[in-house]
Formats: structure tokens, sequence, C-alpha cells
């Protein structure tokens, strides 16, 4: 696709009045984001995506429209993944709901920035090292497996590097200050717990693109196809999260299924690379197959997920402390508190 350069300034300037009308105007005052108003939202942003592709097939060919809706379907379904993480910080840092809209909207925000620097470099390095193609279908390979095993499952975020640096080199408040990422107490610069969120939901996306952006490129190596695409997934990031926040462990099977996904790209990303060096032609999958594949395997883990829910963990059983168990604790405080006093002299 031969892009007129005008179409990436207007597309951009599209991105940034939209931002401004989300934050500047519809959540100015931080509030707790609604079902209702995510949905809507969620309709917004896959609508808006949606009549960008048909504009492609419609000016550009069936050929590009293709390519586009592929690439935003997977970039679409690979960012639910990410939801899960998202959840995951803002359970461990007890972040109000009312301010998780505003560290999504600034983390977006800086991910459309990296995401776009990574894609250029990305297509830059693919047009001049076409064998790069296979290496990045081998490390999707390899994510699919440490996904499909569940390998990542279990983060413990108090010993994220982030979070220790920061803890460590900067004064921080120890509650949140409403919305605000940093503030002046007793004359010093202080940073927020906010601030700490916004790094580690930043940094957990620049980890997910290193998976998600080579994937695109197994769909198509068209940058300005990668760029909207991934554009249009990530501004419907933030009300999808709102609107699956509540429901998203009953999608269990679902990261099997990006696993999967993730595997078939990778797979035919390394067949089509390979074959250009040791047959006469290379192996091409159309772009309609590989579409049909991702869009089937989705769905059926969805389906899957919906009508075979995950079991239950069994309760912990609740049993009355002894009079053994009275006697060890009062003993316990009384020991402590002779620690106390030994140290304090009081």
């Amino acid at each position: 696709m031969a892009t007129n350069p005008w179409f990436w300034i207007l597309f951009n300037l599209f991105v940034i009045a939209m931002l401004a009308l989300d934050l500047g105007i519809f959540n100015r005052k931080s509030h707790r984001v609604g079902i209702r108003e995510a949905l809507i939202w969620s309709v917004v942003w896959i609508g808006l995506a949606l009549l960008f592709g048909a504009g492609l097939f419609y000016f550009e060919g069936p050929k590009i429209g293709m390519e586009y809706l592929g690439g935003y379907l997977l970039e679409k379904s690979l960012s639910v993944d990410n939801l899960f993480v998202f959840l995951m910080i803002f359970s461990y840092f007890s972040t109000p709901a009312e301010y998780q809209h505003r560290v999504l909207y600034w983390g977006i925000l800086t991910a459309l920035v990296l995401r776009g620097a990574m894609i250029i470099l990305g297509a830059a390095l693919i047009s001049r090292f076409d064998f790069l193609i296979g290496v990045f279908g081998l490390l999707l390979v390899a994510t699919a497996i440490r996904m499909f095993r569940h390998d990542d499952d279990e983060v413990d975020l108090g010993k994220n590097v982030i979070v220790r640096t920061v803890r460590r080199w900067f004064p921080m408040t120890d509650n949140y200050r409403g919305q605000r990422f940093t503030v002046v107490e007793n004359g010093v610069r202080a940073l927020t717990p906010l601030l700490l969120v916004l790094l580690v939901v930043e940094t957990s996306d620049v980890v997910f693109a290193t998976d998600s952006i080579p994937a695109i490129f197994g769909i198509t190596k068209d940058p300005f196809i990668v760029y909207t695409s991934n554009v249009f997934a990530i501004l419907g990031l933030r009300s999808l999260y709102f609107l699956l926040a509540g429901v998203m462990d009953r999608f269990h099977l679902l990261k099997a299924g990006l696993a999967i996904v993730l595997g078939f790209v990778g797979i035919k990303m390394i067949a089509e690379t390979a074959s250009g060096y040791v047959l006469d032609h290379r192996v091409h999958v159309p772009i309609e197959w590989s579409l049909l594949i991702i869009a089937l395997v989705l769905g059926i883990s969805v389906a899957a997920s919906l009508l075979f829910p995950a079991p239950k963990p069994a309760p912990v059983p609740v049993t009355e402390p002894t009079a053994d168990d009275l006697m060890r604790a009062k003993e316990d405080m009384r020991s402590a508190k002779q620690e106390l006093v030994d140290i304090t002299g009081d």
C-alpha cells in the first residue's frame, strides 16, 4: 500500500482529537466508569475501527482491507490478555476505581508513542533483513508455549524492578493523593502511588508489545496497516477493561486460545520465511485463511469458557480458636511488647 504522508498526518490528528475529547470533555473529573459508559465507548471504538476498515476495503481493495481486519482482530484479542495484567496491577496497589481511568488514559497515550516507534523500527529491519520474520516467528512460538503452560500467571509485583527502584530512590507518599501523580509535602516533591501504578502499567504494555507487534507482522508487513490496527485496538482497551473487569475470570480458556493463535502465526512466519530459502517458491498462507483460523480459535475458546466454567476453589473451613490458641496469641503479644520496651527504653 503506497501510503500518502497525509494519511499518517490526518490519522494521528484524528487520534489526538479523540483523546482530547475523551479526557478534556467526557472524563474531566475522576469518576468510577460504569458498565453503561464502558459499553457505549466500546461500541464507539469498535465501530470506528470497522468503519476505517470498510474505507480501506472500498478505496484500497479487498486484500488491504482483509489485512487490516486480520491485524485488528489479532491485536484486539491479544489486548484482552493485557486486561488481566491491568486487573492484577490495580488489585495489588488497591487503586481506587475512580482513578483507574486516568492511569489507563496516560498509559495508553504513552503506549501509542512507544508502539509507533517500535513499528517503524520493525518495518525498517524487516525490509532490510527478510529473515527476521522467521526469527520473530520463533519468538512467537516460544511465547505461545509459555502462555499455554501458564508460566507467567503468578507475578509478584513487589519484586518488579520498576517498583523496587522507585521505592528505593524516590520519596513517596504512603497513600493516594486524589488523582495527582506527584505532590509537594514539607517542601519536598514526592511521588504518589498512582504514578507508580502508571509506570508499572506502561512497562507491562512494552513487554506485551514485544509479542503483539511481531505477531501482526505475520499478517501484514505494511507499516500503515500495522500502525492503524494497533492504534484502534489500544484506543478501545480502556473501555473494554471497565466492561469486562468483573467477568474476566469467566474466560478461563481464552489464554489457551490466544496461545494457539500465536503459535499458528509464529509457525506461519517460520514456514513462509524458510520456504524462500529451501524451495523454488515461497509458501504463502492467504490472509483469508489466517483471518478465518484466528476468528474460529478465539470464538471456540470464548464459547468453551462459557459452556464449561472453571471449577470454583473449595472454601477454606473456618474453625473457632481453641483455648491453647488464645494463650499462645497472648504470649506472642506479651513478648512483642517486651521487645518494644527493650528497644525504646519506655
